[in-house]
């Protein structure tokens, strides 16, 4: 089961992600979303537990439940969708050429 998890405090690296999970099950990986430019955390993650009862079990325990003085926001993670391109020229509000 793959999990999403919101609002984490930005001092919370891969370790401390899987350690908040290792308590419902195995947790196969954890990673935290950095940014690409300055490597800081996002405030999000991802939790992948093999075993979907445990998987269930962490979601319902910990969303919701406040985590080094922020109250997260844990669900089962949506497959990542297509965005529709954004097309244009890239340029400004109401260029003219």
């Amino acid at each position: 089961m793959n999990i999403y998890v919101a609002n984490l405090n930005y001092s919370i690296d891969d370790a401390g992600l899987e350690d908040l999970f290792t308590k419902f099950g195995e947790v196969s990986s954890a990673n935290i979303i950095t940014d690409r430019e300055t490597g800081r955390s996002r405030g999000f993650g991802f939790v992948e537990m093999p075993n979907n009862e445990e998987g269930q079990q962490a979601i319902d325990e910990l969303n919701d439940s406040e985590q080094e003085g922020k109250v997260i926001t844990v669900n089962v993670a949506r497959p990542k969708t297509d965005r529709p391109s954004r097309g244009g020229n890239g340029g400004g509000y109401n260029r003219r050429y």
